[in-house]
């Protein structure tokens, strides 16, 4: 087994996607990667629920919390509500492209302003022990990448910070929705290639458009690490090949089915405290992605695990579903197989 290295793979921070539910599923299918929370803004912080917001479950470790804000007091309180809470790494979000981001001078408008990201790591890193990350675009708008991208870098790791996450993409604030910006701009993996080659003291990780693990590991031979985002939330199935195609761990993968029972005591102990079906189930829609009984899993937790006071009985029966789906496949395969002898 290799070293502890989470960065190697990681789920991106998802707004509305990566909360504590999904969290826990992702582990119950790699015991390695690296998790991040939602963005959480700073003034949520250190006004709002704290447990709402921050809470989390402790098989989650290894797990970093996304930050949001420019304010570099408010940053470094922030930064340490995080760190006493038990989150492995703080990081701050200077990619995101919303309108409330801008208005909130935060996130990739930032990109503009490699002094103030610089002064806002240097608080947080002073204020905690555990290390503090940068998630940020290659640039923004008319800004060009071979100047934004490495200047926002070396300021902040002139402020200690040796860890980056680069999203591979600009954000264009003027014209683009958020959902255009993660698709529209063009990708420029070699640009994010070339800064691991002129600063090979960072730890550089590559995110954006990553589509599955055999280009993750393609990515891996010139960078230190890999995020993925939308694919492993889509296809969450994947990760539980992670611990052995990423970090070299001997034993079978994790199957879905296997995941599923995994994750059947912490949905036991949220539907005891009320939690609805369907707050966690949404998590799980695309576990069965490319599988026989894929379509009736989704179906079923969709409509029946929607249902007020649904259970785990409703896991049951879309797992019993998938069940027979697979039977029925293997059954016509040796049908089709008996076929072909009984003619040759």
């Amino acid at each position: 087994m290799q070293p502890l290295q989470p960065h190697r793979f990681s789920v991106a921070p998802m707004m509305d996607w990566t909360d504590r539910h999904c969290r826990v599923l992702h582990r119950c299918l790699s015991g390695r990667a690296l998790l991040y929370s939602e963005m959480v803004t700073t003034g949520a912080v250190l006004h709002g629920d704290r447990e709402r917001l921050l809470g989390f479950d402790a098989v989650e470790h290894p797990v970093a919390l996304q930050l949001g804000g420019s304010d570099p007091a408010d940053l470094a309180a922030a930064a340490r509500i995080g760190a006493d809470l038990g989150y492995d790494e703080i990081n701050l979000n200077v990619g995101c492209p919303s309108d409330r981001v801008q208005s909130g001078r935060f996130g990739a408008c930032l990109m503009r302003e490699p002094a103030l990201v610089a002064d806002c790591m240097a608080a947080m890193a002073q204020a905690v022990s555990v290390p503090v990350t940068v998630k940020c675009r290659i640039g923004v708008d008319d800004q060009i990448p071979e100047q934004s991208l490495f200047a926002l870098v070396e300021a902040s790791a002139a402020s200690g910070v040796a860890t980056f996450v680069v999203h591979a993409r600009k954000a264009l604030l003027k014209g683009l929705s958020p959902k255009e910006n993660r698709d529209v701009p063009p990708l420029d993996y070699p640009l994010v290639y070339r800064l691991k080659q002129e600063r090979p003291d960072l730890t550089i990780i590559l995110n954006g458009g990553v589509a599955s693990l055999s280009e993750a590991l393609d990515h891996l031979q010139h960078l230190d690490g890999v995020m993925l985002g939308r694919a492993a939330y889509h296809q969450p199935g994947l990760l539980g090949q992670v611990d052995r195609l990423v970090f070299g761990e001997e034993g079978p993968d994790v199957s879905p089915e296997a995941a599923v029972q995994a994750y059947r005591p912490y949905l036991a102990a949220r539907l005891a405290e009320g939690v609805p079906l369907a707050s966690m189930a949404r998590h799980m829609l695309g576990l069965f992605h490319g599988l026989p009984g894929a379509r009736t899993w989704r179906r079923i937790l969709t409509v029946e695990g929607s249902v007020r006071g649904s259970g785990l009985e409703v896991i049951d029966r879309a797992l019993e579903a998938v069940e027979q789906a697979k039977q029925s496949v293997a059954a016509r395969l040796i049908m089709d197989a008996e076929k072909v002898q009984a003619e040759s």
